[in-house]
């Protein structure tokens, strides 16, 4: 069952995270991994279309497979803040290795070459087929003996 997010991202975040009112300091990255990969889904005339925001990613580091039906994307980045004081003494220094995915059924008609992706300002735009095409029956003839 669904129920309406009047509390944020997750309910439960704030309860299971500060059962007495002791102070928490959240991880640099963990603002992240709650907007990662948001997605929409929407149909353009014969085809669905699927946006996913990947901002800062390269596009190199996403793949993109399909096997049984199921189109996964999966995207990873590397990230590091220095900074130094005039001895060269860190101050601070910060990394940051993530991943995600995310994995779709599509259906197992549609192949490999009925999917087009394109990656522009940190949109991942995947457009794909209702229905896998059909494809044109070549007509082969049967030689006659005799």
């Amino acid at each position: 069952m669904l129920v309406p997010n009047i509390f944020g991202e997750d309910l439960f975040d704030d309860f299971m995270r500060y059962p007495t009112n002791r102070t928490y300091s959240k991880p640099a990255y963990e603002d992240w991994s709650k907007i990662l990969m948001k997605t929409d889904i929407r149909e353009v005339g014969e085809d669905y279309e699927i946006c996913i925001d990947l901002p800062g990613f390269d596009k190199e580091a996403m793949k993109i497979h399909l096997k049984d039906g199921y189109l996964t994307v999966e995207a990873s980045r590397t990230d590091a803040a220095e900074t130094a004081d005039e001895s060269g003494k860190y101050v601070r220094r910060e990394r940051y290795n993530g991943s995600c995915s995310r994995s779709f059924f599509i259906g197992k008609g549609i192949k490999h070459e009925d999917i087009h992706a394109k990656y522009e300002n940190g949109v991942l735009r995947l457009t794909f087929p209702k229905e896998p095409r059909k494809e044109v029956e070549e007509k082969k003839f049967i030689a006659i003996e005799g």
